[in-house]
């Protein structure tokens, strides 16, 4: 069964940091892109990252580009989001997923995207 599951979300004073985990299962990370989303209560659900299968070439959007990192661990079959210089704008409901199209060719284009984990939320609060 194919599957992702976040973890890693919770409380965290601005400034600080936080790293997720999007483990996979019934399919192997890095025979496939996987990207970061986040949706914020009320906001349309935004691309923040992806990592490709290939050479692990990354992807990031605009508002994470410099702070946001995305990693994976073949071993672990898990690709990581690490979050520095968090800003109170970047709580939301984290999630990745798995594209049927690279992001290098169609970005964060929703429609291409077909697994989806649960999501984890992230606080970013004093």
């Amino acid at each position: 069964q194919v599957q992702l599951v976040e973890s890693g979300g919770g409380l965290v004073q601005p400034g600080g940091s936080l790293r997720l985990s999007c483990a996979a299962s019934g399919f192997p990370v890095d025979y496939y892109y996987i990207g970061w989303f986040r949706q914020a209560p009320g906001k349309e659900r935004e691309g923040l990252s992806c990592i490709s299968p290939t050479d692990g070439s990354t992807y990031y959007g605009d508002s994470v580009k410099g702070r946001f990192t995305i990693s994976r661990d073949n071993a672990k079959n898990t690709v990581y989001l690490q979050m520095n210089s968090l800003k109170p704008e970047d709580t939301a409901v984290y999630y990745c997923a798995r594209p049927t199209q690279g992001c290098s060719a169609y970005g964060f284009d929703l429609r291409y995207f077909e697994v989806w984990g649960q999501g984890t939320l992230v606080t970013v609060s004093s």
